[in-house]
């Protein structure tokens, strides 16, 4: 849900003070018009920084939809002055937001030629005040969000381990977590992962290992019934199909929201 005071941060980053540049009189169509093939999403934000200019958003379409150069993704009805002010925010909004759900549709089709199951997660490396845009992109491409803040889920990560050992951090956060919180413990070698899964998680996540090595781990971890094995850590576009056939659940990539070219789309005044 977009609320009103986001787009106001928005758009007083973007009109400022005092805008002389959009004072355009009478009404006005505008039409966000694709100028790349991709997939578009960020729609809902853009409308929402139209409806809260008073204009009205006619068509638009759905989030996750594939478009081609010169298709029209949203169009809008409104005075000029208004329609102008919003144009730049909602335009960089779906951009940003239709590159990532692209890129993540193109790391889920490279990973299912060799898995139709395996998830393609995003991170917690997301733009501060845009995490809710850039996760409902991902979801957009094809992709799972992942946790979306530090309490849908623990990870007992590198610096936990550090400091109370791998059995000692487990036990540490299980004590403190609830019965539906799962533990997400990332490790750094093959035989790490199965004393990952004896101390008590429920997801291994084998960090920065080779497919070979995460192939390896996935196979240590076959006698724990419900662990589910993670793959993260300078994963690819190139290299993720061969990371999803080493039989791993889920396959998590910061790049998809902090990496990905932004969508080019173009507004267009006029009928």
């Amino acid at each position: 849900m977009i609320t009103d005071a986001q787009v106001e941060r928005w758009l007083h980053e973007d009109v400022g003070h005092h805008d002389v540049t959009n004072q355009v009189p009478g009404e006005t169509t505008g039409r966000l018009v694709a100028t790349k093939s991709g997939v578009v999403a960020g729609l809902e934000a853009a409308t929402s920084v139209f409806d809260y200019l008073g204009v009205e958003t006619r068509e638009r379409l759905e989030d996750g939809t594939a478009i081609e150069p010169g298709d029209e993704v949203l169009r809008v009805d409104g005075a000029a002055r208004e329609v102008l002010r919003g144009e730049r925010v909602a335009v960089n909004l779906a951009g940003h937001a239709s590159g990532i759900a692209t890129r993540t549709n193109e790391v889920v089709e490279r990973a299912r030629t060799e898995s139709e199951d395996v998830r393609i997660a995003a991170t917690r490396k997301t733009t501060p005040g845009l995490r809710g845009l850039e996760k409902r992109a991902v979801v957009a491409g094809g992709g799972d969000t992942h946790r979306l803040d530090l309490s849908h889920m623990v990870m007992v990560k590198d610096n936990h381990i550090a400091e109370m050992g791998l059995e000692g951090a487990v036990e540490h956060f299980r004590e403190r977590t609830s019965f539906a919180t799962k533990l997400d413990v990332e490790v750094e070698t093959v035989d790490d992962a199965p004393r990952a899964a004896e101390a008590g998680a429920d997801i291994v996540l084998l960090d920065n290992m080779t497919p070979q090595e995460t192939r390896e781990a996935v196979e240590s971890l076959a006698d724990y019934d419900g662990v589910l094995a993670e793959a993260s850590g300078g994963i690819t576009l190139e290299t993720v199909a061969d990371y999803a056939a080493t039989g791993v659940d889920a396959i998590s990539m910061g790049s998809l929201t902090h990496s990905a070219p932004t969508l080019d789309l173009s507004f267009r005044t006029g009928d």
